[in-house]
């Protein structure tokens, strides 16, 4: 479930205003909230809507990478263990873990290129696979293209780390899943499934 759409683009008085596309991931027992953003208002409201309490309904939190709009509202959850692609962090503990959330139909791929860290989820769903990708395809408001192969592969990420490994990544993301969600933007039908 999408809980609020990713946005980002310049600010007046500032570098960028962004915060990503925030994700609601819900099994028979658990709630899985991916990647919380920067925008505490946005936040609350929208998991209000949905009749999620923060603190006593999620089971704990998803982080794709470490890049401060996707985790700033970590602090709104401050009793929550914290997960990424390698480690869980629970208080001031570090814990790894074999790659596995142990959730059936849950998978983590690694998606390295926007950042070393960086992956996503990949989901069966009733609608088919979908990719949480968040920032495998990164784009300002506006500039969206996800309509075809050829305008996802070249898509030039301002913040990219390694391209080789963005490239590989979109690959691989692609392959895998029917539907992809991005960071910033909306939920589009993968262009190679159509």
């Amino acid at each position: 479930r999408i809980l609020v759409e990713g946005y980002a683009h310049p600010g007046k008085d500032c570098g960028y205003v962004a915060s990503p596309t925030i994700c609601l991931v819900e099994t028979k027992d658990k709630k899985i909230l991916v990647d919380p953003g920067a925008n505490k208002e946005i936040l609350v409201k929208a998991l209000k809507k949905v009749g999620v309490n923060k603190s006593r309904d999620i089971s704990f939190i998803y982080l794709s990478h470490y890049h401060p709009d996707h985790f700033l509202n970590l602090k709104l959850f401050p009793n929550l263990d914290v997960y990424d692609g390698e480690l869980i962090w629970s208080g001031d503990r570090e814990y790894e873990h074999d790659g596995d959330l142990g959730i059936e139909g849950v998978e983590i791929l690694p998606t390295p290129g926007h950042s070393p860290e960086h992956t996503s989820l990949l989901i069966d769903t009733k609608e088919g696979k979908v990719c949480i990708a968040q920032d495998v395809f990164w784009w300002e408001d506006g500039k969206q293209k996800s309509d075809n192969l050829a305008d996802l592969l070249k898509l030039k990420d301002p913040f990219v780390t390694d391209e080789k490994a963005l490239k590989k990544s979109r690959k691989l993301v692609l392959s895998k899943s029917d539907w992809i969600i991005p960071g910033h933007g909306k939920m589009f039908k993968n262009p190679e499934q159509r």
